[in-house]
């Protein structure tokens, strides 16, 4: 299985997200627990999630799903609103977090999204919450590189470790500027969404991309995630509450890709070649 150095770790190439997950009946929460228990045992070792997620149902089913596992042996990363994003109510935010998923600390720890709090107030308060002990890294979410310079110029900006945005075949805006700046300045990538939203509602894929997959044998949605994690530098993180859906994308993280295949994918959907407002879902 490939994988690749993700914040300072060994990690796959791809996490699990929670996304919708534990907001159902009980026999459904059961069934995402059991596939989120099979992901750690087939060697996926990160976990993304967020207080936002169900308002916590997501993370009290990690919580059910983690705990008979060496916590040592896989990250879990989790998102705070923006709202919550000044010291103390950083704090009381993590401490819920870490209630619900049942753990002492988490890998990562991340403002989901720009909201109206100084980037220096809640990067202060991150790095309180790191010296206890009760995270091992912080970062951000649908930042762009503009917001990222900002950061970077904030007391302790510097020590940002990830940020994560949305990144699929059909939204590839990341890589004009994002891209390059994180990786020159070491900050991890985390790629979400490469099957578009809920139902895959976001994308809207044209005939050819089908056509693609089926010269290589493979599913389209195998492609999606194969394409999104072709760099090596890239942490995508599909939901699957389907177990045969699991399986695939483990597959997936095998498949490679020709010069030519990648040539042709770039031809449908062109990468960008100027610095555009960033999607998000």
């Amino acid at each position: 299985m490939k994988t690749i150095t993700f914040n300072n770790r060994e990690s796959s190439i791809i996490g699990m997200g929670t996304w919708r997950i534990g907001e159902g009946d009980l026999l459904k929460t059961q069934k995402e627990i059991e596939i989120l228990k099979y992901g750690l045992n087939h060697g996926i070792n990160v976990i993304d999630t967020a207080e936002m997620y169900g308002n916590g149902k997501a993370e009290k089913a990690v919580g059910r799903a983690i705990k008979n596992f060496d916590r040592e042996k896989f990250q879990i990363i989790s998102k705070f609103y923006p709202y919550h994003a000044t010291p103390e109510l950083i704090k009381e935010s993590l401490e819920k977090s870490l209630k619900r998923l049942g753990t002492d600390y988490l890998d990562s720890y991340l403002l989901h999204w720009r909201g109206q709090t100084p980037l220096a107030e809640t990067v202060a308060g991150l790095e309180a919450v790191k010296k206890e002990g009760l995270i091992r890294s912080w970062g951000v979410s649908n930042f762009s590189t503009d917001d990222m310079k900002e950061l970077a110029a904030v007391p302790n900006g510097e020590n940002c470790q990830i940020n994560e945005d949305l990144y699929n075949l059909t939204s590839r805006g990341v890589e004009f500027s994002l891209l390059p700046y994180q990786k020159e300045h070491n900050i991890d990538f985390v790629g979400y969404s490469p099957f578009g939203s809920d139902n895959n509602d976001f994308l809207n894929l044209k005939d050819e991309v089908g056509d693609v997959a089926a010269s290589k044998g493979i599913s389209i949605f195998q492609l999606l995630l194969a394409w999104c994690i072709r760099s090596g530098e890239v942490l995508s993180i599909p939901k699957s509450s389907n177990p045969d859906h699991f399986v695939s994308n483990l597959q997936a993280i095998d498949v490679d890709f020709t010069a030519d295949e990648l040539e042709l994918l770039d031809s449908i959907y062109p990468k960008p070649d100027h610095e555009e407002p960033l999607e998000s879902i």
